[in-house]
């Protein structure tokens, strides 16, 4: 059988492998979706050649933490806490989501994600409202063709109304029929994870299923973790009953103390840290020194789109921004300047590379240029005026790229953008979907006559209590207790 084979020649090669190093002018040659050669110059025959002169080429970037089914109500949590969020957003709107939404969301929001360099995503899943919203949001993912862990999230988005599930085991069932439909392969595009329900939202036992169920299938585990101060995190929880592992994606983690840190770097626990959403909604500082201190990688997401941009160019530059200053501040109110700064551009390259590979268990297979590795790959320059000249490449891709400057995309070795244009999408019939979707579902809310963000006076207080009477109802004792 014929090698498909193609080889990208004559750029600036970012291999973010520490034995090849970064190539000035280098030639990558793809074959059968592998990469199978990184040098200066290759001598290749009976291949399709891409020349990328001026162009730079890099892994492509990997988000830890993304809830794309939001992606149809950009910008609606612009002014929004955290509280407002979760009564508006996780409350309010996720219950008036049909499975034609989430479908549209997760396509179109794995598109975006193309789109803007960012070829895998850790689909932090948490509308399941049915089966149905499971299996449309696992098929949106798989129209796009992204390379993604599709998380399941066990969340009740429906405390107020009929659930579809009306016992947390129909849940934990319905986890399981998800993995033996959509699946059986560990070596495809997607893959499994589980998205569990909030330390505290449910009682300890319950938390304790999803995570044996995730684990029973061998799925990656990912949690929100002390994201909200007048909140317990769970993390001594999950400790002492033996639950932390480095299966697990612990993201935010911006209220954590040293302890808490200390046990999260002893199990080798991973970190997604949301930038943009952290700032923005009041959630504390982004946890890079804290990483810092313990050894703990970081790594980066978008998060939420109904808030932030969904390129991780954005997520990068806005992290590596606020450690520089946090690591400098002292110095500064002290009446001194800094003589060097603390972060180089090459290493917040890894948060969103060769960190996140290693965070979502993926690590074998992308996040790097390296030979054997699966041919996930980004080309970034042409027009764009930013983009002349790169002089110092990696500081080009963090300060000086957008979306716009994303030339060519590949995941395993297939285009999917080349030339400045997504492959075969038709992208003005979605964005007319989006606009449809997002009035629809808006227009659910208003009929029933449910204000947004519709945050009660009480807020956290609310939550807080009712977080400490379920943590405070006893567990159901297991066998041999």
């Amino acid at each position: 059988m014929a090698r498909h084979r193609v080889v990208l020649r004559g750029g600036t090669v970012l291999t973010m492998d520490p034995h090849l190093g970064n190539l000035p002018r280098g030639d990558v040659l793809i074959e059968d979706g592998v990469i199978a050669a990184v040098a200066p110059a290759l001598s290749v025959e009976d291949a399709e050649t891409v020349d990328v002169t001026g162009h730079i080429v890099a892994p492509g970037m990997i988000d830890t933490h993304r809830h794309t089914w939001q992606t149809q109500l950009r910008a609606l949590c612009a002014d929004w806490t955290l509280a407002d969020y979760l009564f508006g957003i996780r409350l309010g709107v996720s219950p008036a989501y049909l499975a034609e939404d989430v479908h549209l969301g997760n396509h179109l929001g794995a598109l975006d994600a193309l789109n803007s360099g960012v070829t895998t995503i850790l689909d932090f899943s948490h509308c399941n409202n049915t089966p149905e919203h499971a299996d449309a949001a696992i098929t949106g993912l798989r129209d796009a063709g992204i390379r993604a862990v599709f998380g399941y999230g066990f969340f009740e988005s429906n405390p107020l109304q009929p659930p579809h599930f009306t016992d947390h085991a129909l849940r934990l069932a319905d986890f399981r029929r998800v993995a033996d439909t959509h699946f059986p392969n560990r070596d495809a595009l997607l893959t499994l994870g589980v998205a569990l329900t909030e330390y505290g939202t449910l009682p300890f036992d319950t938390t304790r299923a999803e995570i044996a169920a995730a684990r029973e299938l061998d799925a990656l585990i990912v949690t929100h973790t002390g994201c909200v101060w007048s909140l317990p995190s769970g993390v001594r929880e999950f400790a002492a009953a033996g639950l932390l592992g480095p299966d697990q994606v612990h993201v935010h983690c911006n209220t954590l103390t040293d302890e808490e840190w200390r046990l999260l770097a002893d199990h080798g626990a991973k970190l997604s840290i949301s930038v943009e959403t952290e700032l923005n909604m009041g959630m504390g500082r982004p946890a890079f020194a804290a990483a810092r201190r313990h050894g703990i990688k970081p790594t980066l997401s978008s998060d939420i789109v109904s808030l932030n941009t969904g390129d991780l160019f954005t997520q990068t530059r806005m992290g590596l921004a606020f450690q520089r200053w946090a690591d400098t501040e002292n110095l500064n109110l002290t009446g001194g300047d800094p003589t060097t700064v603390t972060i180089t551009a090459q290493e917040a390259l890894a948060w969103t590379t060769v960190n996140a590979a290693e965070a979502i268990g993926l690590d074998h297979r992308i996040g790097s240029l390296t030979p054997g590795k699966q041919a996930d790959i980004i080309v970034t320059g042409g027009p764009g005026m930013a983009q002349h000249p790169h002089l110092d490449p990696a500081g080009t891709l963090v300060f000086q790229t957008t979306p716009a400057d994303v030339r060519h995309v590949l995941i395993a070795g297939r285009f999917v953008k080349r030339d400045g244009r997504l492959t075969g999408t038709d992208l003005p019939a979605l964005l007319a979907r989006a606009d449809a979707s997002a009035e629809t579902v808006l227009g659910r809310l208003a009929d029933a006559g449910r204000p947004l963000p519709g945050t009660p006076p009480e807020g956290w207080g609310l939550i807080a209590r009712m977080s400490s009477e379920l943590q405070a109802t006893p567990e159901p004792q297991q066998p041999g207790k």
